[in-house]
């Protein structure tokens, strides 16, 4: 069975700074969604993926057109700081003001971002172009999504990173207007990557020292600690903001590329 239904991509003609997108019949949330994806010109196969996920009030854009996602990576691609990589940017499914990336409410947003973005990028670019597993990253509650998808499915996933993260669903509620509880209140990052075990993808996080987020991480470094579970944790000057998300990327594209390397 096809993947999609449908799946509707940009011409390159019309690109702009190298980014695409498309829109594809998602199986998983039962309507259409879309996603921005970013390629270097000359690409290796197989090379890694790596798939970046917002936060709450964002979308597919955001990551490329708040955060230049795709210039930092181009950056450090020519310098060789990282080998070519492949950015997939989706949307979180559009529920409310942020889905969570996780079941509820009649859609799998969880289904979409671990099977259906990477199988619509193969689609696009050949199955030959990608790496058998992907890298996840995302800020504020794309940054819970990266750490519990990827404990989650340790088995897709190579390597995670986050950045000023919500690491329980409950903080949702101090950012989205409906109602929190959407997700069980024991559905924590701490949960997802204790369950992991041994099996947990490379995990690094970081916060910056002006978030009110900050304690939750350092909570959250402390426990992995205890349970002697290795990670990197690191904290930078700066707040919830754009500014410390365009900076910080690179800690986790060069992350990545040391994972990659071995």
């Amino acid at each position: 069975m096809q993947p999609f239904r449908t799946l509707e991509v940009s011409d390159p003609r019309f690109s702009h700074d190298g980014l695409r997108h498309f829109t594809v019949k998602s199986r998983a949330l039962g309507h259409r969604a879309d996603a921005t994806f970013w390629a270097p010109e000359a690409l290796p196969e197989p090379s890694p993926l790596v798939i970046l996920l917002h936060g709450v009030y964002g979308s597919h854009w955001a990551w490329a057109l708040k955060g230049g996602a795709h210039r930092t990576t181009r950056a450090l691609i020519a310098s060789g700081e990282i080998p070519p990589m492949i950015l997939a940017m989706p949307s979180d499914g559009l529920w409310g003001d942020g889905s969570g990336y996780a079941a509820h409410h009649g859609a799998d947003y969880e289904r979409w971002i671990i099977e259906e973005v990477p199988a619509a990028i193969r689609c696009i670019l050949g199955d030959e172009s990608l790496a058998p597993k992907f890298f996840l990253c995302g800020l504020s509650m794309g940054g819970y999504g990266a750490m519990r998808l990827g404990a989650r499915h340790a088995d897709r996933c190579a390597g995670i990173s986050a950045h000023s993260a919500i690491v329980e669903p409950g903080q949702l509620g101090d950012f989205i207007e409906e109602d929190a509880s959407f997700i069980p209140s024991g559905e924590t990052a701490l949960a997802a990557i204790l369950t992991a075990g041994a099996a947990l993808p490379p995990l690094r996080f970081d916060c910056g020292l002006a978030d009110a987020l900050l304690p939750a991480n350092r909570a959250l470094h402390e426990a992995l600690d205890r349970a002697g579970l290795p990670h990197r944790y690191q904290e930078f000057s700066g707040g919830h903001e754009w500014s410390y998300w365009e900076a910080r990327l690179a800690d986790s594209l060069r992350y990545f590329a040391a994972v990659w390397r071995g």
